[in-house]
């Protein structure tokens, strides 16, 4: 069937945005032909430093004829509606037909010729086309990117005729702006066009120009006998601003080797957009570079591989100043710079962050490793954790935040660890970052989150569907991979309540703080997390609390809740990765636990028990034993109390009594020693006995005395497996 081809010439598309323009081409062009009633067998968009390229497979030559019977007002409705209605369908008032009441009107449309089609959905696509900055030129009202010089359209091999702002579309395209002839030429399908890019040294497709540097750069690294330090991020940049890219090997001056190489790296990335070259035995970087040009010079690369070394000489002996001048000034003296720097308008200055950060890691530690030198240096380590922002070499390269803080402690002779926990502080940064599992620095990264989360939930700076400004659910995932790679035996609940009273207390007047720590101290005394009259009254006669207080403390617990619910939403999406049941994690976080690491045992132990018939049978159980005391429930207040035998019970009633019991004592050890397993194994040994009462024994009996010991019965069951997990919210 035929084919379209549209290319959108322009000048150079920064590289940031093509990945992201090829989508949207795409989209807008599927989403109108799908208007039109077409549906192509493939569509791919490609995107490059000059031009958007568009082909569609299978477009009809032209548009079916369409039917199509539209609902309109009832009969009766005011004549404005009325009128409305005609107006949208271009129909008369006797052209309706009447149906129960209510106005139809019938619409045939004959089909229109896929190139006329073709032209309006091309001008629609480029006066909307969502780029995220556009620019106008010359004397148009055209918004594009850069300013755009050509469009190509062809359909069945013939020019779709039409004009965008005085461009009209054409047949004629052209390769590389430097290379080749310079000569335009004709494409009048994708094969054509494809091959004549090639020939005037274009790579069309991002992905080819991808392997083609991969390729080159790791050959000449080899030749070297080093390797390429790869950077996927780089290679998506470099492969957005070469038509015709041409890995190149420099050589830079040996004595910038002494420089941390995250500083070497970043400034090769950052700046020149270069990549690194190390030795592949010991990992250490060599002294060379590898840059892709747009052309193939004639001398090889050699002109442009010393004009790039000149310039990158510049950029780190720059580097070599910051570096040499930072080492100068103690960690501990950058300190009073912080609180001239606003961490958030509501949250007060950088230096009130690292006294919360600081505080928290003092209570985090004895979890992580409970030590004196732990304690010491992750309380050290917190103070000197962002001292490095205010440093000049941060200030020109902010990717180093913390990096650069972990070397000048090493400078300063702070303890190997104290430097670890500063340098990794801020990690894990994505899913597959490193997680930091040396006990100081997982202590500090862990203080660095949660302040950050209790902090931004406090003021209502929630993420909210796709918007996440502050990137709360990275940190919090950070805080749980930490917890589970780490193992730390954390109690969440109270570590989240404590830094919830910390972050309010720090805004608050000093009466304020001190009603928030009796709270908290009552909370640790007696282990009431959440409120309940009892323990809540008791607070409230010993400290004489006001009615204002009250509501204070209660926002505080209610921040508290909510944070542990969208820790249970992070781990839910963690493990679902995983291959996990969100369900399962409900039904666990619905015991109120709050060890992540025991969470997640307890999930893994379920889903495997969920996976034998046995649990499949036993859960179908508890949930026929939960509707019976729910429907019984509506009648009155259920029996309580344990069962009993009693005389002339059938059998598989008494045995059930007796495995419960047995079951209660051997799932109450198992639960008591985490094993979990164990568990759920004492939990399937009730699968037959709770099989063959619900087959044998009639729940609800003539005799009221049967009929609540059986009851009783039931909610044994349901008790004993509840202890294990909440079972109701399992959905399969």
């Amino acid at each position: 069937m035929p084919q379209l081809l549209l290319e959108l010439f322009s000048e150079e598309i920064p590289a940031r945005m093509q990945a992201q323009a090829a989508k949207d081409l795409e989209r807008l062009a599927r989403e109108k032909l799908a208007a039109e009633g077409y549906l192509p067998e493939a569509l791919k968009a490609f995107a490059g430093p000059r031009r958007l390229t568009l082909v569609a497979e299978g477009l009809p030559l032209a548009q079916p004829d369409r039917h199509e019977d539209r609902k309109g007002p009832r009969v009766g409705a005011p004549d404005p509606a009325i009128d409305g209605f005609l107006r949208s369908t271009g129909l008369t008032r006797d052209q309706l037909t009447e149906r129960d009441g209510v106005y139809f009107a019938h619409i045939d449309k004959p089909g229109r010729p896929t190139p006329e089609i073709v032209a309006e959905m091309v001008e629609a696509v480029v006066r909307g086309f969502p780029w995220p900055k556009s620019m106008t030129w010359g004397t148009g009202t055209l918004r594009w990117v850069r300013p755009l010089h050509r469009i190509l359209c062809v359909f069945n091999r013939e020019v779709v005729p039409f004009q965008v702002d005085g461009i009209a579309s054409g047949e004629i395209t052209q390769g590389h702006r430097f290379m080749g002839s310079g000569q335009t030429f004709k494409a009048r399908d994708f094969d054509e066009y494809q091959d004549g890019l090639a020939k005037h040294f274009v790579v069309l497709d991002p992905e080819e120009r991808k392997e083609r540097i991969m390729d080159a750069a790791r050959t000449l690294a080899f030749a070297r006998g080093f390797e390429l330090v790869e950077d996927e991020g780089l290679l998506d940049e470099v492969a957005g601003l070469a038509e015709w890219p041409t890995p190149i090997m420099g050589d830079m001056d040996p004595a910038f080797l002494d420089l941390p190489p995250e500083v070497i790296r970043t400034s090769m990335r950052v700046h020149q957009r270069y990549f690194a070259v190390r030795d592949g035995r010991t990992g250490f970087l060599v002294p060379h570079f590898i840059t892709v040009a747009n052309i193939e010079a004639e001398d090889g690369g050699k002109a442009i591989a010393a004009g790039n070394a000149r310039v990158l000489s510049a950029r780190l002996n720059d580097a070599r100043f910051f570096w040499e001048e930072d080492k100068k000034v103690a960690l501990t003296d950058q300190l009073a710079r912080l609180a001239g720097v606003t961490f958030h308008a509501k949250l007060g200055s950088m230096a009130d962050r690292v006294a919360r950060i600081e505080g928290l890691a003092a209570e985090i530690a004895p979890f992580v490793r409970n030590d004196d030198p732990t304690k010491t240096w992750a309380k050290l380590a917190a103070l000197l954790c962002k001292a490095d922002l205010v440093s000049a070499m941060v200030g020109e390269f902010p990717e180093l935040q913390g990096v650069m803080g972990g070397y000048y402690a090493e400078a300063q002779g702070y303890d190997p660890e104290v430097a670890d926990a500063i340098r990794h502080h801020y990690k894990p940064q994505g899913p597959t970052d490193d997680v930091p599992v040396q006990a100081v620095a997982a202590t500090v990264a862990l203080a660095d989150k949660l302040d950050m989360l209790v902090s931004f939930f406090g003021i209502d700076e929630r993420p909210t569907g796709s918007r996440d400004p502050y990137a709360l659910r990275r940190a919090a995932l950070g805080v749980i991979r930490i917890l589970l790679q780490s193992r730390t035996r954390m109690p969440l609940r109270w570590i989240l309540l404590n830094t919830a009273v910390m972050s309010v207390a720090d805004r608050e007047d000093e009466r304020v703080a001190t009603i928030l720590k009796q709270r908290f101290d009552f909370a640790v005394r007696t282990g009431a997390w959440r409120y309940d009259p009892e323990a809540e009254e008791q607070f409230y006669r010993s400290s004489g609390v006001s009615a204002d207080d009250e509501k204070l403390i209660r926002r505080v617990e209610g921040l508290t809740d909510d944070l542990l619910a969208f820790f249970a939403d992070r781990l839910k999406v963690l493990l679902r990765e995983q291959g996990q049941r969100h369900d399962l994690v409900d039904a666990v976080f619905a015991l109120g636990d709050d060890d992540i690491v025991r969470i997640v045992s307890r999930v893994n132990a379920l889903d495997a028990f969920l996976g034998t018939e046995d649990g499949k049978n036993l859960l179908a159980g508890y949930k026929r034993a939960v509707n019976i005391l729910k429907a019984e429930e509506k009648k009155g207040p259920l029996p309580t109390g344990a069962p009993v035998d009693m005389a002339n019970a059938p059998p598989e009633e008494a045995g059930l009594i007796n495995m419960l019991g047995h079951a209660g004592i051997e799932i109450g050890k198992a639960l008591a020693t985490e094993d979990f397993a164990t568990a759920m194994r004492e939990l399937a040994a009730l699968r037959d006995p709770v099989d063959a009462f619900f087959d044998k024994v009639l729940v609800n009996a003539d005799d009221p005395a049967e009929r609540e010991n059986r009851l009783r019965i039931l909610a044994g069951v349901r008790d004993a497996m509840g202890r294990v997990a909440d079972f109701g919210q399992v959905t399969g």
